[in-house]
């Protein structure tokens, strides 16, 4: 048991205004010295990444198609450790399920699996009193759903919030503040722009983050709001341990160094990633792919994490040293794990721009939007996992790439043909996994990369690390 004061935001459904709404609720607490962390349920790396820089501190994906259900309450207690406050950012409606399991996946079983209660973020342009018709279902929907209070939206007026609080007090639900329309303006960077706003350290998106705490702290009772925080009981679980995650894995007597794709402000991977790397023993150093010309002196391993947009085509191809030395990389055996976009960096070209050359396959960007769960088969040994491990990932992207796989596919799942890639000791793939739902990916990239003076490490199949 752990106690943690928290949160959950959700909304009827998205376009509510609740990403900027959790943003600006820590940015506006961090600027009055509560210490804060900020998490999103889903796979949205965007949104965990703008948290992260509001709170100060990781913004964490808790995701329980890739994590687990019996993993989010760990992975919130990690995550908030010694906070004063934690947000959890909910996905699309409260009730709502991408995969059609509500019951385990919505937003709302999150919060009853966090024992937390729920702040429902509604906006009110277009509503009267029907709004207390609207919150009053959704509460009642779920006898188990704990429902705090609701924060309002885009009022029109004074006399609008007026009427839409005494409808809200005849149903017997607290509100905790009420926004103009005009008070959360869409300043946060181009979502194109994915997290490279944040990654590298952009003043615009400082700035923006900043501004929407200034609204949130003019507009919201952050009293209120974190005594309801105070309210909830300890969490049902203890911090989740990345060294327990990996079992007493032995670290090797040399520590290799892993080079994690990032920059200043983070990196494209989940924190997780690093924590557990490390954890098995590995140095972890940050590479800018968009601007550092060389990998760090003594990388025996890149990682290339699921978050690096396929927006910045032109920026990847044009650092050619750092091209050529991931190639050299790759080439001499040493251990490459690239996702998502990731892969097209690794292939010979995309859109016509030269790439790193690894991958003899080429990449080509369309307007439809792949995207979705998937349960995948490995179908070879590699660094990431075992053959025939089933694990489930996440795929959001534009490009595609031809051939889909090489002679060695990475992953296979039902109703699509193999994708992906393992060449040497390459694994690259679409499809971005959470590191915490599979743990044994960051000892099987360690040993794999460790020095031959540290010990043999047991080989499989293709001289892959068991």
């Amino acid at each position: 048991m752990t106690d943690v004061p928290r949160l959950v935001l959700s909304a009827p459904s998205s376009g509510h205004g609740k990403n900027a709404l959790a943003i600006g609720l820590l940015a506006a607490l961090a600027e009055r010295g509560v210490d804060v962390a900020g998490f999103k349920l889903g796979p949205d790396h965007v949104d965990a990444a703008y948290l992260g820089l509001a709170s100060g501190r990781p913004g964490r994906v808790i995701d329980p198609r890739l994590v687990g259900v019996d993993r989010l309450a760990p992975l919130v207690a990690h995550g908030a450790a010694g906070a004063g406050l934690a947000v959890v950012q909910g996905s699309m409606g409260l009730y709502d399920s991408v995969g059609g399991r509500p019951e385990q996946e919505s937003t709302a079983a999150a919060a009853a699996a966090l024992r937390s209660p729920v702040v429902l973020v509604v906006d009110v342009a277009a509503m009267g009193q029907s709004v207390a018709a609207l919150v009053h279902g959704f509460r009642s929907y779920d006898e188990q759903l704990w429902l705090g209070g609701v924060i309002l939206n885009r009022v029109a007026s004074s006399r609008h919030e007026g009427m839409l609080r005494e409808a809200l007090d005849d149903v017997g639900v607290p509100v905790y503040g009420a926004l103009r329309r005009q008070d959360l303006p869409a300043v946060l960077p181009s979502r194109r722009h994915g997290v490279v706003p944040v990654v590298g350290g952009s003043a615009d998106a400082v700035r923006a983050v900043r501004r929407l705490g200034e609204a949130v702290a003019a507009t919201v009772d952050l009293e209120r709001l974190l005594g309801l925080a105070r309210s909830a009981p300890p969490l049902p679980a203890s911090g989740w341990s990345p060294e327990e995650a990996l079992g007493g894995v032995s670290a090797p007597a040399t520590r290799p160094l892993v080079a994690l794709a990032g920059g200043p402000g983070g990196s494209y991977s989940h924190p997780e990633t690093a924590e557990l790397l490390r954890a098995a023993g590995a140095e972890v150093v940050v590479v800018d792919p968009l601007r550092d010309e060389a990998l760090p002196a003594g990388t025996r391993a890149l990682v290339v994490g699921g978050a690096l947009p396929e927006a910045y085509a032109e920026q990847l191809s044009a650092n050619r040293r750092l091209c050529i030395a991931v190639a050299e990389l790759a080439r001499t055996g040493r251990p490459v794990v690239a996702e998502g976009a990731g892969l097209l960096w690794l292939a010979r070209e995309l859109d016509g721009l030269p790439m790193c050359g690894v991958l003899d396959a080429v990449g080509v960007s369309r307007d439809g939007l792949v995207v979705g769960y998937r349960e995948a088969t490995a179908q070879t040994d590699s660094v990431v996992a075992a053959s025939g491990t089933v694990l489930v990932g996440h795929k959001e992207h534009r490009a595609v790439l031809t051939p889909r796989s090489g002679p060695r596919p990475a992953w296979s799942w039902d109703g699509g043909t193999p994708e992906g890639f393992v060449w040497r000791n390459v694994h690259a793939s679409q499809l971005t996994l959470h590191w915490a739902g599979h743990p044994a990916t960051a000892a099987r990239l360690v040993a794999a990369a460790a020095p031959a003076e540290s010990g043999p490490v047991p080989a499989g199949p293709g001289g892959v690390p068991a």
